[in-house]
């Protein structure tokens, strides 16, 4: 297949000393900086890292016509190993090889790398790459804990084939051995902490984290100038873009003409296959929605930093309980108050009037009223709002994390029935919450 491997960090003989800790992180994505599940794994890593210790990251390069940079740009305590190959045939039978010989490879490239597998500390991975042949090699290969990362949980009604299609059988069967066969679970939310708490599982709830420090403060236009919106992200199926649209369009024509909404993540052109537009859809507010198409995370950041409020309609069915959008903590640390009806464990973290606008449903007179409360907004008002978002972010900021998780991850002091260190992250969240 072409394999090589690509290591980065400040050594290539990537074995530290026999007593420092070493924690191994799978993935399979454009890491660092290449997406939400690259940034998911880049800040678990930093928060997973025990003192003194280190994280090494065994990437799986996707083969979809990118290339792995030449000199990533990783914190302190973080090494990488890159997987690569050279674009080969194969076809689905290819690809189903490639996948399933994944575990095998990654042993491979940590002994070339100088690493012994039975010396890990500790061994995370995302729910996407747990399998049978995982866990079997993980288990011959390694003496330490293994975590799943699981961060959703798909509904059949997703997906025009529901059980019939590939992706949600395969993701439905790693979600059922997660339960059964993994060593311990880091949970996105509360939804899914319950099931894993229910099957035996030691559980610790990590939401999306964010390193704060990577944000700039917010300048948005004065509010006399009109309403400023951005939706950042791929919508899919999960994020109801039309009933946005449809809100915008329900206001009284001289509200209406304040708002500008900017879609950051899928072009007009792909508004029809990966969103719930069509493609005519937007044509009567075309001097006020544009789209940006797919863009590098320093444009989302810098949209953050020019809009007033980021938008989120969510639908209150299963998978929206389920997962938590990461773009809301990075809207937050961008000083962007939300806009967002409550799914997930986002009434946490988000109180009405203070953080953002909370809407009453996921209608579209709920996105009108929502908007609304927005124009009436006064420039102070709004900055108040900016700072109290800030604020908020810090309880998503790897750092505030970094205990619970490096200690949970490595020494396993949890039980099935709630780990200390989970019952300390709620108290931390509760009280900076005021709850």
């Amino acid at each position: 297949m072409g394999e090589s491997t690509t290591i980065a960090g400040q050594r290539r003989h990537l074995r530290p000393a026999a007593a420092t800790p070493q924690v191994l992180a799978l993935a399979a994505y454009r890491f660092p900086h290449g997406d939400a599940m690259s940034n998911r794994l880049l800040q678990l890593a930093r928060s997973a890292t025990p003192p003194g210790g280190v994280t090494l990251v065994v990437n799986d390069w996707p083969e979809d016509g990118t290339r792995p940079p030449s000199a990533p740009d990783l914190p302190p305590g973080v090494r990488l190993i890159t997987l690569s190959r050279e674009r080969a045939g194969g076809g689905v039978a290819g690809r189903w090889l490639h996948r399933s010989t994944r575990p095998l490879r990654v042993i491979s490239a940590l002994r070339r790398a100088g690493v012994r597998p039975k010396e890990l500390t500790a061994v995370y991975l995302p729910l996407g790459l747990w399998n049978l042949l995982t866990w079997l090699v993980l288990r011959t290969a390694v003496r330490c804990p293994v975590t799943v990362d699981v961060l959703e949980r798909h509904d059949a009604a997703q997906f025009p084939h529901g059980w019939f299609t590939p992706y949600f059988a395969r993701h439905r069967w790693a979600f059922f051995l997660a339960g059964r066969l993994a060593d311990r679970i880091i949970a996105i939310t509360e939804a899914l902490e319950r099931h894993f708490v229910g099957v035996g599982r030691p559980t610790l709830v990590v939401p999306p984290q964010v390193d704060c420090s990577d944000y700039d403060a917010p300048a948005p236009p004065s509010l006399n100038d009109g309403l400023r919106l951005l939706y950042a992200g791929s919508a899919g199926t999960k994020d109801q873009l039309a009933v946005l649209l449809e809100g915008i369009r329900a206001l009284a024509p001289d509200e209406r003409a304040r708002v500008r909404l900017t879609i950051a993540g899928i072009s007009r052109e792909q508004a029809g296959s990966l969103s719930d537009l069509d493609e005519a859809s937007p044509e009567d507010l075309d001097d006020q929605v544009s789209f940006l198409g797919r863009v590098p995370r320093d444009r989302v950041l810098a949209e953050l930093r020019r809009a007033h409020f980021s938008v989120l309609v969510r639908p209150t069915v299963g998978y929206a309980q389920a997962g938590f959008p990461s773009k809301v903590p990075e809207s937050l640390a961008a000083g962007c108050p939300v806009l967002l009806n409550y799914t997930s464990d986002l009434r946490r973290y988000i109180v009405d009037g203070r953080e953002g606008i909370v809407l009453d449903g996921s209608g579209a007179d709920d996105v009108r009223r929502g908007l609304e409360r927005a124009l009436r907004l006064d420039d102070p008002g709004w900055r108040a709002m900016s700072r109290a978002a800030r604020e908020r972010a810090h309880c998503f900021d790897y750092r505030a994390w970094t205990p619970a998780v490096s200690d949970f991850v490595t020494a396993g002091r949890g039980s099935g029935t709630g780990s200390p260190a989970s019952a300390a992250s709620a108290a931390e969240v509760s009280r900076r919450s005021g709850g």
